[in-house]
């Protein structure tokens, strides 16, 4: 059994292959939190202390004891109203206009199986892969429930959290703040790894100690967005890739999300994880309730590398969905790059043509294909193809790229609106418009609606048509801009219509993955807007980032490795000098970077030399002999290109049997130093050939003394090892 209740102990704990995580009832009926780290059998509750602690107030039912205080005690479930002044989970406005939620144990269930969220996305297991903890607390003077829900995966380390805030009092009340997911440490001293970023430049790890204080990072732009991502990491000071202890919070959800970490007044440490504050109220009448999204949570003792590979495993495996989840993605090209929105049907034939004979396996048309959409400025909304620009039905073109050899795949952006399009014209109350103020614009687009069905179900009825021209087998979903001017003319809250949003989407999501079971959908949100666990339920592969060039992508994905795995990763070679950056980079070293996430082209291949040609040619024979160890392979970051001289990586299979070794090269200077690159990964003191030279090496040897790289001429030089096994 995963999740174990003692009786005698009142202690619940939860035990998964090296971890164990343990809670309490405690005799007033608070659920405390004693222990998350590796595995360890027995009651912890040792580790919590009792003293008189001044202006830390005490229960009512402690009576003279002035040593019981929630405003030090470690627990499951915080909220504001119990004496605890520590940034809480849960604010809930009563009927009686209070702040105040009291909520105590009353009840809990242990059943086989990992439980599921009607409209969410979540982890996914069989009844014998996994076990469900839902545990009931009640304030007894509201009747509001809050039932925290927790599945155990016990053979990939993971923890999985939600509440659902029930209503179960006779009057309205209102959610203000919830975070499924505290973790309160009561002893050590940790640093707050994030990911921040920018459009054409996401998540770039931020590593700081945790003070006094809180350290808050989030998302006000209705989306997890650019600038910071919907997942964090509490490690040891001393933790290193291999060495240390961490703790991982992934949320799966695609809104707006906030993660605060800090010490308190004894330096203590707590971590949550749930959804924005800031224009979050959601409404609940008697009998409603607010089911919040999960978070993953992961604990290693074995360093970071060990957290990111137990993220990468249950993603891949138990979170990403359908017929792609596990196989090898074909390989594409998208027209984006190669012609904007300047194209007509022959050009993109001739590109096609060119895509072909080089052994490209999927064609995808990009934006400009519908209405009257020549440039960013008109069209967004009004989803009808537009055959006069094709010269041909959308049905035609499709049949002539797949008697290519090739799969044919289409650019959508289904959320999103100009007020220059038919759609806007017959129904202006459908984007986001707060009445009597000038909407913000951004890529003069507005937002429809996706919290009003109507919305919604027009929208999919018209991407539907179009999808059923044709044999459509993959999709590029984009989503350009932030969410503003937040107002629904049928919520009864405006509070309640971000949230409204994100699960209208997610409708929109599922009925699209559920009619079209074999076709591929890749996210997207101006690249690596909407790169989050919520989005890899549906879409199983999202754009890194519109930024191409593969320096820059060398940080972009280093930092997307410490949650996400390779499979998930959308990774395109595209033209030199980059359209981002203007650098000038070989093909070997943009193939190479590539590589590293799920392989594709993003250029004009008819302006490419015949040697270009040829090396693109030998680049998909290469992504094709590692492709399935690429997506599948044990992941490890081996230097960090933000400081290094260059950025490695490396993919071992889980047999241990093979390792591919990749290394671009950043900083160059004159008599150049040496650097070793060091293996991880290998069977100890095994000997593995190096299949380019024949050579053998000792991967103790390998590991601990590394292997040189080599130091030749020019900028950004890409190398690469492939080990295999010789017992």
């Amino acid at each position: 059994m995963s999740i174990i209740y003692d009786e005698k102990q009142k202690t619940i704990s939860l035990h998964t292959k090296n971890t164990t995580y343990q809670m309490q009832i405690d005799r007033y009926g608070f659920l405390l939190h004693l222990y998350y780290g590796r595995y360890a059998e027995g009651c912890m509750d040792y580790l919590l202390t009792y003293y008189d602690r001044g202006f830390s107030g005490n229960p009512y039912e402690a009576g003279t004891d002035k040593t019981y205080s929630m405003d030090s005690l470690p627990q499951e479930f915080p909220s504001l109203g119990t004496g605890d002044y520590r940034t809480p989970a849960c604010i809930i406005k009563n009927t009686d206009r209070t702040y105040c939620s009291d909520f105590r144990y009353v009840t809990h269930t242990i059943r086989e199986g990992k439980y599921s969220l009607p409209g969410l996305p979540a982890v996914y297991a069989d009844d014998s892969e996994a076990q469900t903890l839902e545990v009931v607390l009640e304030d007894p003077v509201t009747g509001v429930l809050a039932v925290l829900l927790y599945g155990v995966l016990p053979e990939y380390d993971v923890i999985t959290r939600s509440v659902k805030i029930v209503n179960a009092s006779k009057g309205y009340i209102s959610v203000k703040k919830l975070a499924p997911a505290c973790l309160d440490l009561v002893g050590g001293d940790y640093d707050f790894l994030t990911f921040y970023g920018r459009h054409a430049m996401e998540r770039n790890c931020q590593r700081m100690p945790v003070g006094h204080g809180t350290s808050k990072i989030g998302s006000l732009r209705g989306t997890s967005s650019h600038q910071y991502n919907p997942a964090v990491i509490l490690a040891e000071h001393d933790a290193t890739e291999d060495a240390g202890s961490c703790y991982g919070m992934a949320f799966v959800y695609s809104g707006g999300f906030q993660s605060e970490a800090g010490k308190d007044q004894y330096s203590q440490t707590r971590l949550l994880m749930g959804f924005s504050e800031e224009q979050f109220a959601y409404p609940l009448n008697p009998g409603e309730d607010l089911q919040s999204p999960e978070v993953i949570m992961t604990y290693s003792g074995e360093g970071l590398a060990k957290l990111s590979q137990n993220f990468h495993r249950c993603i891949r495996t138990h979170l990403c969905r359908g017929k792609y989840k596990e196989t090898v993605r074909p390989i594409l090209i998208n027209s984006w790059e190669a012609s904007y929105f300047d194209f007509t049907g022959e050009s993109l034939l001739a590109l096609a043509r060119q895509a072909a004979d080089l052994g490209i396996e999927m064609f995808v048309l990009d934006d400009g294909w519908f209405g009257n959409r020549d440039s960013d400025l008109r069209g967004l909304g009004d989803w009808k193809v537009n055959e006069k620009k094709l010269g041909c039905s959308l049905g035609e073109l499709i049949t002539k790229i797949n008697g290519m050899g090739m799969k044919f795949g289409i650019w959508i952006e289904p959320e999103m609106v100009n007020e220059d399009s038919e759609l806007y014209r017959e129904h202006p109350d459908w984007a986001f418009v707060i009445p009597g103020r000038r909407p913000n614009r951004s890529r003069y687009q507005l937002v429809l609606d996706f919290s009003r069905k109507e919305v919604v179900d027009y929208i999919y009825e018209q991407i539907c048509a179009v999808l059923d021209q044709g044999n459509v087998e993959y999709i590029k979903w984009d989503m350009n801009r932030s969410l503003a001017d937040i107002y629904s003319a049928t919520a009864d809250s405006q509070g309640r219509v971000l949230h409204d949003y994100v699960l209208g989407l997610y409708d929109f999501l599922e009925r699209l993955v559920n009619r079209y079971p074999n076709i591929l959908i890749e996210g997207c949100s101006g690249g690596g807007g909407r790169f989050d666990a919520g989005m890899l339920y549906y879409t199983p592969q999202i754009w890194c980032s519109d930024n191409t060039d593969p320096i820059d992508r060398l940080e972009i994905q280093y930092g997307t490795s410490f949650i996400y795995p390779a499979s998930s990763v959308g990774a395109h070679v595209s033209a030199s000098p980059n359209h981002q950056t203007r650098r000038v980079t070989s093909m070997k070293t943009r193939g190479m970077v590539a590589m590293a996430g799920t392989f594709g082209y993003e250029l004009n291949l008819n302006e490419l030399g015949e040697e270009e040609k040829d090396e693109i040619r030998r680049q998909i024979a290469e992504y094709k002999k590692y492709a399935a160890l690429v997506q599948r392979g044990t992941y490890y970051r081996l230097t960090n290109p933000q400081t290094d001289n260059q950025g490695a990586w490396e993919f071992v299979s889980e047999d241990q049997r093979e390792a591919l070794v990749q290394v671009v090269g950043i900083k160059k200077h004159a008599n150049m130093t040496v650097d070793y690159i060091k293996v991880k990964g290998l069977k100890e003191n095994t000997m593995y050939r190096d299949t380019e030279t024949g050579r053998l090496y000792n991967s103790t040897a390998l590991r601990e003394a590394g292997v040189p790289k080599p130091v030749l001429e020019g900028e950004y030089q890409a190398y690469q090892w492939h080990f295999v096994c010789e017992d």
